[in-house]
């Protein structure tokens, strides 16, 4: 909305400047969000405080009555020199630095240019800080119950941005005016579409398809089961490796963001390192897998791969990549097979954003508790399986800003076209899990911890023992993780026995991984060691420029026996396991 379209229409206001009517109009307005806000926060903090009464082994927690009233001084002080600004007073004091803060939401011009829109902006960033530090005036809290409340306050406060509505956001005002309101007809069209799909729609659906643009490195599938197909990619080159390197993506997930597209791609960069790659495409959960559990995830999946391969390929070991939550099974497969007397089968781990210590495990264990874990089992009804649209929700959730609010705006309010983003794809791409195999992983692992304790679990009746692991480990992690953090990446480090080396890379769950050396882009620190805590490891690391995985493939080839020719079963369908069908394969396109 252009400012010279206020003039002329009773407001009294020239050049720009608010008139008397606009003044008393946004006095009320904005008046009536910050009591909303204040009230909320109250609100949420009494019953906060009210659950940490119910517990037995903590005092109640009651608010700081001096802390409080002293925040809501502050607050007022604060929204007085922004009015004074607005107001063009000549002693106005300098605006606080929350009303002045850089966020991507209130990028565009409009927002500073009208002071309208401007006082609107710096009025919400105002709140939204004093709402978030209000969480400090609860006395008696124990820290998770600090950040359930951090969380929830900052969920709130991510859905009442003045940009998600149409009469608060001067672009989507401007774009009403522009199009004489279609944009807003045709995002209504997308949001009821979308409620009908359940899922937020991200990029076009109809720019990608796994096996031509996505998920389009050669290969052949040459085993499957009822839990998984093994995807064998074409060799390059006349040599390769001896060990093979077989790769267990996260099944919350589809395996192609690690093949999403050529220039981007791990498993054909991997491929061109000359390594024989293999893939485990999981399959999405249906009603036959209600019963499938972690055991089943490690023995019928992650062994009987291993085993597969080696059979394939006549070799001793192989080199393995767990990514995520395959890292953490990955864990407990070599745990279970040093057990066993089986630990030669793999010759190294590497761990892509994998924990095996939940103490710290981040933002997704504010998601773990009874009821919560009570509500994911009706969920899952009678059918066994969880739906991938309540996980995708969660995860999205997490960055609600990014990848929830931000499409409301573009997607609904501006009805842009919407981008051609491979990874957004993916993104929506959902898989279902089994419900019994998602409880006990919430369980065990979230909320009890149970892994990092010695015989505490078992696979198929054997306890295991992380310390008893003594295969070689690469393990990395990303420096913004919100889903894997670093710090709780790291202290695998405590917990295996064997040699490792500690890569921290920058940026987060994907693009820390997903950073090819072509793009130039982030960074990554080594040290000879992990050190004592993340922080000991950082102050002796060295950074690099660019991607990690030359330091990878430097290490994993030193794990390795030497090369062979390609010949045989080196390419897919030469040997004992004829091949199926074309990579990806049809388990990547089942829903």
């Amino acid at each position: 909305m252009a400012d010279g379209q206020d003039e002329g229409q009773g407001h009294g206001a020239s050049q720009g400047q608010p008139g008397l009517a606009d003044l008393q109009h946004w006095t009320g307005v904005i008046g009536q969000a910050q009591q909303m806000l204040m009230i909320h926060a109250a609100e949420a903090a009494q019953q906060i405080a009210g659950q940490a009464q119910d517990m037995q082994a903590r005092a109640a927690a009651t608010i700081d009555t001096d802390r409080w009233f002293d925040q809501g001084r502050a607050f007022w002080q604060d929204n007085m020199a922004l009015w004074q600004h607005f107001l063009g007073a000549e002693d106005a004091p300098p605006l606080p630095a929350a009303a002045t803060a850089r966020d991507r939401r209130f990028a565009a011009p409009q927002w500073e240019q009208h002071p309208l829109f401007a006082l609107i902006r710096q009025s919400y960033l105002l709140m939204t800080d004093h709402l978030l530090r209000g969480v400090d005036t609860l006395e008696g809290l124990a820290p998770r119950q600090r950040e359930q409340l951090r969380f929830a306050a900052r969920t709130f406060a991510d859905a009442m941005s003045p940009a998600n509505f149409p009469v608060t956001n001067p672009v989507v005002m401007e774009k009403i005016f522009e199009t004489r309101g279609d944009n807003l007809l045709r995002g209504l069209e997308r949001m009821a579409h979308d409620m009908g799909r359940g899922q937020v729609t991200h990029t076009d659906a109809e720019a990608f398809e796994v096996g031509r643009n996505i998920a389009a490195t050669p290969g052949k599938v040459v085993r499957e089961t009822p839990l998984y197909q093994l995807i064998q990619y074409d060799p390059v080159g006349e040599q390769v490796e001896r060990t093979p390197l077989l790769i267990f993506p996260p099944w919350i997930n589809r395996f192609y963001i690690l093949d999403l597209n050529a220039k981007n791609s791990f498993v054909r960069w991997a491929v061109e390192q000359g390594l024989t790659v293999f893939m485990v495409s999981w399959k999405s959960a249906d009603a036959t897998m209600a019963d499938m559990t972690m055991d089943d995830y490690v023995l019928k999946g992650q062994v009987d791969a291993i085993d597969a391969v080696r059979e394939l390929l006549a070799v001793e070991s192989v080199h393995t990549i767990g990514y995520c939550v395959a890292g953490t099974t990955l864990a407990m497969t070599l745990a279970w097979a040093a057990a066993e007397g089986q630990a030669a089968k793999v010759a190294s781990a590497t761990f892509f954003t994998a924990q095996v210590d939940f103490a710290d495990a981040g933002e997704l264990s504010l998601f773990v508790d009874d009821d919560q874990i009570g509500m994911i089992a009706a969920l899952a009804g009678e059918e066994g399986y969880i739906d991938g649209r309540y996980l995708a929700a969660t995860f999205n959730l997490l960055r609600g800003r990014d990848l929830i609010w931000n499409y409301v705006v573009n997607n609904y309010l501006l009805a842009e076209d919407y981008p051609v983003f491979d990874l957004l794809h993916w993104n929506g791409d959902v898989t279902n899990l089994p419900a019994a195999w998602h409880r006990r992983y919430l369980e065990d692992f979230y909320r009890d911890n149970r892994l990092v304790r010695p015989g505490a679990l078992s696979v198929a009746g054997v306890p295991i023992d992380l310390g008893r692991i003594e295969t070689p480990a690469y393990i990395q992690a990303g420096r913004e993780d919100h889903i894997a953090p670093a710090g709780s990446v790291w202290k695998m480090t405590r917990h295996l026995a064997g040699p490792m080396r500690f890569v921290l890379a920058g940026s987060g769950h994907i693009a820390g991984v997903v950073n090819p050396p072509a793009a130039g882009k982030y960074q990554y620190w080594t040290a000879d060691g992990p050190g004592d805590s993340l922080d000991d490891f950082l102050a002796a690391a060295t950074e690099t420029k660019g991607s990690w995985w030359p330091d990878w493939i430097e290490w994993v080839k030193a794990q390795g026996t030497g090369t062979v020719p390609v010949e045989g079963a080196r390419r897919p369908g030469g040997g004992a396991f004829p091949a199926i069908e074309d990579a990806p394969g049809r388990y990547v396109r089942m829903r």
